[in-house]
């Protein structure tokens, strides 16, 4: 029991530890580096962000977590069978506090700003009158549900017994990528619910609206979590799967 005990807590470290370097480096990029003047990494630089910080995190420990850093994924995962669901709530709750501890991080420093003021948006996702590019909340949803849905069938196809090994973390690190190059301007890109928690948390301490709007930002990836991993398990996995 002790060494079991053991085994989730390393996993549950490895969970926090991707989870905080995915908000980290991914909200940070959107925060400090995206409209710095004339270097500005813009809307693909932050695409590569967030692809880069599952990609090199599913490298270092995915071989001990699995290297989920989302609750969508961890739902996802046990829908395919491919995850206890027992060890879904443990994970997601590790996510969460893994996404609010980098955020916070991220407010200090965003806050160290000779010229700061106000946190603004701090990268979050909205709909409607919170969304960069003023997309309705059946935009948003939709956007929201197909590409997690999306990134759970690379994620199981990615990760499955016929695909060629060592491979998985770049397959899924770019699907990640190009899923925000694609709702960037929709919703400011969530298909994490834990990355979305984070920075909605951070934006309290000056406007409700964009936690108001966070119920989205975990039902749409969640569905469409779900129907890509029942996707997936009808169409390609095959019964023995």
């Amino acid at each position: 029991m002790k060494n079991k005990e053991l085994t989730m807590r390393t996993k549950l470290a490895a969970e926090f530890l991707g989870t905080f370097v995915l908000v980290f480096g991914g909200c940070g990029s959107a925060l400090i580096a995206a409209g710095f003047p004339d270097l500005g990494i813009g809307f693909v630089g932050v695409a590569l962000a967030f692809g880069l910080t599952v990609l090199t995190m599913a490298y270092a420990v995915g071989a001990i977590s699995g290297g989920h850093f989302n609750p969508a994924v961890s739902i996802g995962l046990a829908t395919a069978g491919r995850f206890d669901w027992k060890d879904v709530g443990p994970y997601v709750i590790t996510q969460v506090i893994g996404g609010a501890v980098a955020a916070c991080v991220l407010a200090a420093i965003v806050s160290g700003r000779a010229d700061f003021s106000t946190f603004g948006g701090f990268a979050s996702n909205g709909y409607g009158d919170l969304s960069p590019g003023n997309y309705s909340m059946l935009a948003a949803f939709l956007t929201e549900t197909i590409l997690t849905g999306f990134f759970l069938i690379v994620i199981l196809g990615a990760t499955s017994a016929r695909a060629v090994p060592g491979f998985a973390p770049i397959a899924i690190g770019l699907a990640l990528t190009l899923i925000h190059l694609i709702s960037i301007p929709v919703t400011n890109t969530s298909v994490n619910p834990a990355r979305s928690t984070a920075v909605a948390l951070v934006t309290l301490f000056e406007t409700e609206a964009y936690f108001q709007q966070l119920w989205m930002f975990w039902v749409a990836p969640i569905l469409g979590a779900v129907l890509g991993a029942l996707t997936y398990k009808k169409i390609f996995a095959g019964r023995k799967s």
